[in-house]
């Protein structure tokens, strides 16, 4: 996964070597035209100087002859020839390829060439001035080298100011998401955002900040209402249930009236229960158990097996243990002892009869794992009234218990299916 701030950064670097790769045709073009221009301004000079310069010599017709035999043996490049015309004829110029006579290599070379017609001493002579022109290949190459000089340079540049610019512009954003990540729904305190000179990035802050304004008024909404839902039902169910015993105890009942009665126990029960896993969440949301001590883990898990065996037994239960001594950890001792009975009274009751419950005991986590047939989906599992499996009731708030718990000391709890068994794992 790349990060958004080379995204632009390698498109620009293909888009500059692309466009320089594009210009080494170009440069080349451009500075073979120039250079053509200025040897044929040389020629012209050479033209001229030739031309004056023979001009000022006063020869006969032999010497003059002999003058030009001698000019075409002894000067490269140039060639002299009586013109057959009466008169000059316009200049020309022509680029040919061909050997170079000063060199032995036998590989062909580039000649720019002025074919001139001059008078000399009132007669047309046909002059011919050649001048090597620097290899293409040459050129090319040096231009290509330069060229990716220059793109090292310009790709270096771009990494440079882009690392700059970048944590100067993107310094609100990385500190809005930091705050964000540190941010506590639990704490109902809204979330303080730096504000940033980047017009885009203060309306992202504006809106986190409603978002957020909103949710915590919601979520404190939410838990204002289970809180109070949960005292108010507390008496009214417990008058309910005490009523229901004073009606069992009355011997004017008939078998049906009391089947009938006896069956209210069950629904009224569970609401309880319900009722006091609902005040026991939000007690922990509203951080009520505050009191921190240090805990003996292996004791206190020892105990609470000891506390439900007869749950174990009823079920026949087998129960392997690998508890390390002396493993201490900080917490609230009620809270630990509420998530140990939940994640043991979760492995006993969804633990087919005459299965195993395996609990490993070490100083980082504790695993709790019963025997099972199908995984279970993580997704759902720690969710309020999800209940994990629909052939054991429940109110489907222990496992959310457990995992608020949890939240609190910073511990992470998990779930996972591994070779027939439902596997708990709470890492400290």
């Amino acid at each position: 996964m790349s990060k958004l701030l080379n995204k632009p950064l390698k498109a620009f670097a293909i888009y500059a070597l692309l466009v320089l790769a594009c210009s080494i045709p170009v440069y080349y073009l451009i500075v073979d035209y120039i250079w053509r221009n200025e040897l044929d301004e040389y020629n012209q000079i050479v033209r001229r100087r030739i031309e004056t310069g023979l001009n000022k010599l006063n020869l006969n017709e032999t010497d003059w002859n002999k003058t030009i035999t001698l000019w075409n043996q002894t000067q490269p490049g140039t060639t002299i020839a009586r013109s057959p015309a009466d008169k000059p004829l316009p200049d020309s110029t022509y680029t040919v390829m061909r050997q170079d006579p000063m060199h032995t290599t036998e590989d062909l070379e580039r000649f720019r060439g002025l074919s001139a017609y001059i008078l000399i001493k009132g007669k047309p002579y046909h002059l011919n001035v050649e001048i090597n022109v620097e290899e293409a290949h040459e050129t090319v190459f040096a231009i290509a080298a330069v060229t990716f000089v220059f793109f090292i340079i310009l790709l270096a540049g771009f990494v440079l100011l882009n690392r700059n610019i970048a944590s100067k512009i993107w310094k609100p954003f990385h500190s809005t998401l930091d705050r964000l990540k540190s941010f506590d729904l639990n704490s109902h305190k809204n979330i303080d955002l730096e504000k940033s000179e980047i017009e885009e990035f203060e309306q992202l802050n504006e809106v986190l900040r409603q978002l957020i304004e909103k949710n915590i008024s919601v979520f404190r909404q939410q838990k204002e209402f289970t809180e109070n839902a949960s005292h108010e039902l507390q008496t009214p169910l417990a008058v309910l249930k005490s009523k229901i015993d004073l009606l069992m105890q009355n011997e004017t009942l008939t078998e049906e009236q009391s089947e009938l009665i006896a069956s209210l126990n069950l629904p009224i029960s569970r609401v309880s229960r319900i009722n006091k896993n609902l005040l026991l969440l939000a007690k922990i949301e509203n951080q009520q158990f505050a009191e921190d001590e240090k805990i003996d883990m292996s004791e206190l898990l020892q105990q609470n097996l000891e506390f439900l065996e007869e749950h174990l037994v009823a079920r026949n239960n087998t129960v392997e243990t690998e508890i390390h001594s002396d493993i201490s950890i900080r917490a609230n001792k009620s809270l630990v002892e509420i998530m140990l009975v939940n994640l043991l009274l979760n492995a006993i009751r969804h633990n087919p009869v005459d299965g195993l419950i395996k609990i490993e005991l070490t100083n980082s986590r504790l695993i709790i794992s019963n025997t099972g047939e199908v995984a279970l989906n993580p997704q759902t599992l720690f969710k309020r009234f999800i209940a994990s499996s629909t052939s054991t009731p429940s109110s489907g708030l222990g496992l959310a218990i457990v995992h608020e718990i949890g939240n609190r000391y910073g511990w992470k709890v998990s779930y996972t299916f591994q070779e027939g068994f439902h596997q708990f794992s709470v890492q400290f």
